[in-house]
């Protein structure tokens, strides 16, 4: 929430990268550990984190909360899928969500998530926000994992121009015992286990001032399975959503009939063109005049007639050509890994492709038309 005016203040302790970026590696490196589907952000600001988490192939749902709209909606065309999240769907489904409100208020929209993350927010709360804080985050919410990040007071003196917190914004800066006392307390109240790490190494010599940032790891030790708190829960959202957006992915079926239509007949081409520069290369092998020889393709049509009996055999998976027209068996194709890997099986394939891809009488192999080849080269 204040990377921009945190970071001026670098004067005598330089980080390399950026703190702003060494937290949210953090995190990203928590998410690839640990895998969660699904993932919360308060405080998302500028939707920074967000846009990086937003490439883990791992997550499901992304949703962001701020008490600021203006600063969420400047930056949250970023989470808005491109043209080549169409082209390359995704395996997994993926929601963006962005909501406006106060993470000292309960909304139904913030249960059920995995990861909640709370980078540089606590510091920003008032004294009664964050009173509340505990029971929402870890009472209401009760994700399996929660990380909070906040600055650390005691490496305030090494930074040029802070005289007493970082931001103008602030309303408190823990030193390490501080943070780790109310850390605790919140762990043992609500079932949780806390482990505490940082980012922004100090100075050689002065490892006891700790990190820059100080960051409390709180991971559940229990399922949550209470009928009271159940109860309690709001029925009515608070929260104001301001952005959504669902990205294309192989789960829905006509994304993933464009991804198996696009890879059959890609590597259907592939093979022909093997297929072809084979033939081209025998054929040649055997012309004695080699001046004669001639770009074109069709004088290339007799060789291929007359190889066919070497190439084909009933219900075979070898490509092979008749005529002017290329046979490639669809058993072929769907021994390349990644036809496989969309499909899972040849049923599936035949299933998607029908009526996409020009196949056979028998539906056994894709054609090709050899009477294109001159023109394509």
């Amino acid at each position: 929430m204040d990377k921009n005016f945190q970071e001026q203040f670098t004067g005598i302790t330089k980080f390399t990268p950026p703190l702003c970026k060494q937290r949210y590696q953090f995190v990203k490196d928590l998410v690839e550990k640990y895998k969660p589907k699904k993932v919360a952000d308060l405080g998302c600001a500028d939707c920074t984190l967000l846009w990086m988490l937003k490439f883990c192939s791992c997550i499901e749902v992304l949703a962001g909360l701020d008490i600021c709209a203006s600063v969420m909606k400047e930056k949250m065309h970023r989470l808005s899928p491109l043209p080549v999240d169409y082209l390359q769907p995704r395996e997994r489904s993926l929601t963006v969500t962005l909501h406006h409100g106060s993470v000292a208020h309960k909304d139904p929209c913030m249960l059920g998530f995995d990861l909640v993350t709370c980078i540089e927010l606590i510091e920003h709360l008032e004294e009664s926000e964050l009173k509340k804080f505990p029971e929402v985050v870890f009472g209401f919410m009760a994700p399996s994992l929660v990380v909070i990040s906040t600055p650390n007071s005691e490496f305030n003196p090494l930074l040029t121009g802070v005289t007493l917190f970082r931001h103008p914004d602030h309303k408190f800066e823990w030193n390490q015992v501080q943070f780790q006392s109310w850390a605790l307390e919140i762990a043992r109240q609500y079932g949780y286990s806390a482990e505490f790490t940082g980012v922004g190494h100090p100075p050689t010599g002065m490892e006891n001032v700790g990190f820059c940032t100080q960051i409390g790891v709180f991971v559940r030790k229990y399922p949550q399975i209470s009928e009271s708190t159940q109860s309690e829960r709001p029925t009515e959202g608070v929260y104001k959503t301001v952005f959504r957006a669902v990205y294309p992915s192989l789960k829905d079926e006509k994304y993933l009939q464009n991804a198996v239509v696009s890879e059959v007949i890609f590597t259907a081409q592939i093979i022909k063109r093997r297929l072809l520069d084979r033939l081209m290369s025998e054929h040649e092998q055997y012309n004695d005049d080699t001046t004669k020889r001639k770009s074109k393709f069709q004088p290339l049509m007799n060789c291929f007639s007359e190889d066919l009996g070497k190439l084909v055999v009933e219900k075979s998976i070898e490509p092979f050509v008749k005529g002017k027209v290329v046979y490639i068996p669809l058993r072929t194709i769907f021994s390349f890994p990644k036809v496989n890997q969309l499909c899972g099986t040849f049923e599936k394939l035949c299933k998607l492709i029908a009526g996409k891809v020009t196949l056979s009488s028998d539906g056994s192999a894709v054609m090709f038309n050899t009477e294109h080849e001159n023109e394509e080269n």
